[in-house]
């Protein structure tokens, strides 16, 4: 049998909660987040998602279903942000294919990589926004142009500050909450 109900109580134990606090709240029988627990049975619809919804969890997080840790791939997943200092939106192509290729073998990659390719489009969306408007205000001898050009040289730099940061912390074994998740264009 596989280990669906020790995530569960590793889970509900990081949530601060007991079994009778989390039976209670997926209203589900106690003896029933007994026995998930101590692996003598597994949870199956209804069941499931209720626990789920309870601990904030995806289901097919619980199943890993053939996925494997690899922090190696995760940390070169952030660093591959890097290639828009060599090839426009490189920033989004070279990590879309790596998240597409790995993320239902990678334990992490796919929450991690939507967040990750959300938060890269978002930025290169901003990104041209400032870099036009600067040009259009310096084209048109606009007073406030300036401010712009430190704001795009800003946004830059925190595209490279920000990937090698998470780089070293997903190196490290930190894998959530990395990126902000400001609007969820892909999921």
């Amino acid at each position: 049998m596989n280990e669906i109900g020790k995530k569960i109580r590793e889970i509900r134990k990081k949530k601060g909660l007991s079994q009778e606090e989390l039976a209670e709240s997926a209203k589900v029988n106690l003896r029933t987040i007994q026995r998930i627990e101590n692996n003598e049975s597994e949870p199956r619809g209804k069941t499931l998602t209720l626990i789920c919804e309870v601990l904030d969890i995806n289901a097919e997080d619980l199943f890993d279903y053939g996925k494997q840790p690899d922090k190696s791939y995760l940390t070169i997943f952030h660093l591959t942000v890097l290639t828009f200092l060599a090839i426009p939106v490189g920033n989004i192509i070279i990590p879309l294919i790596m998240w597409m290729n790995k993320k239902d073998k990678v334990i992490g990659l796919k929450q991690m990589g939507a967040n990750l390719l959300n938060y890269q489009i978002i930025w290169s969306i901003v990104t041209f926004i400032s870099i036009a408007a600067f040009a259009f205000l310096k084209i048109m001898h606009y007073g406030y142009y300036p401010v712009l050009f430190y704001v795009f040289i800003g946004l830059y730099l925190l595209n490279v500050v920000l990937p090698i940061l998470f780089a070293i912390k997903t190196s490290k074994g930190q894998t959530k909450g990395l990126y902000p998740n400001i609007i969820k264009l892909i999921k």
